[in-house]
């Protein structure tokens, strides 16, 4: 079964699922994390950009006035807490979302089809799986908020390794999990179900493990595209919230209200176009992949 697929199509090996989101997330890391950077860092930004000197600074910051090879090794930051973060988050997420799915549609298949129709049902489905699944990603946050502060806000760690700063802050590297919960829950939902409902109504696939890379594609594009948009303003928020110093929090509520006291509505939308042009690939990226190559590492392990 693909990242996607409803309660009809051909369940992939666990062995496939893992390995294919891995990779997946493995190249998505090593092609995207300075693009990665440079979104958090516009996120995190709390003024006006309005010339490309003022972006350069955003950007780059200490190394703004530096080469152009130092500025590109200044915008890989973090890059452990990434890949710990991010490949575990590509194997949960991608290659999890099956199993969710195969649950939900051994108890409620039946009502979802009921309720939306045959080819509609399987779609809300597998969007409704893939929200289920976003929710429980906050198991993960702690390297997300290391990786975070690393990119926006290095200081923050003043000398402390890993396992220090695990044992200083403890279950304060949770801060923000319920406003990371709600990003991921519409947004994960978006991204599955956008996702499976170009594979049911542009692609007429019947079982979503059949696709082309092409088709594979397309439909991630359409499932990343919708992601982003509809999970902006909690993204932006969330960043907010992690990329403070650990001695010096703000809660979500506060960053939400003095956004629309002092930043006014647009700011709830800030590096949304950085992020569907950058991100939004990176996003396209990895999921087409993993979509690609479960299915190619089950046929390889000969299920």
């Amino acid at each position: 079964m693909s990242p996607h697929t409803g309660a009809k199509d051909k369940s992939n090996s666990a062995a496939a699922r893992v390995l294919g989101s891995a990779t997946a997330g493995i190249s998505e890391l090593a092609v995207f994390h300075p693009v990665d950077t440079t979104a958090k860092r516009l996120m995190s930004n709390h003024t006006r950009v309005a010339s490309l000197s003022q972006l350069n600074q955003v950007v780059f910051r200490n190394y703004a006035n530096e080469s152009t090879l130092r500025k590109v090794f200044s915008l890989f930051p973090g890059l452990g807490y990434a890949a710990g973060y991010k490949v575990l988050q590509r194997v949960y997420k991608y290659g999890g979302q099956p199993y969710v799915n195969d649950l939900v549609a051994i108890r409620f298949g039946a009502d979802f089809e009921n309720a939306f129709g045959k080819k509609t049902g399987k779609a809300v489905m597998s969007a409704t799986s893939g929200s289920l699944i976003g929710i429980g990603e906050i198991i993960l946050l702690p390297l997300d908020v290391l990786k975070i502060k690393r990119q926006t806000n290095p200081e923050s760690f003043k000398g402390r390794g890993f396992l220090r700063i695990l044992l200083d802050e403890g279950m304060g590297l949770y801060r923000g999990w319920g406003w990371t919960a709600a990003r991921n829950a519409p947004g994960s939902f978006a991204l599955f179900g956008g996702n499976a409902f170009a594979k049911e109504y542009i692609f007429g696939l019947k079982d979503y493990g059949t696709a082309t890379w092409t088709q594979n594609f397309v439909a991630s594009i359409c499932g990343a595209s919708a992601s982003l948009i509809v999970s902006a303003p909690l993204d932006v928020i969330k960043t907010r919230i992690q990329n403070r110093n650990f001695d010096n929090p703000e809660s979500g509520f506060t960053i939400l209200k003095n956004m629309a006291k002092n930043e006014g509505v647009s700011s709830f939308f800030k590096g949304l176009v950085p992020k569907l042009l950058t991100t939004g690939p990176k996003l396209v990226f990895s999921f087409a992949l993993a979509q690609t190559l479960i299915p190619a590492f089950d046929k390889l392990f000969g299920n």
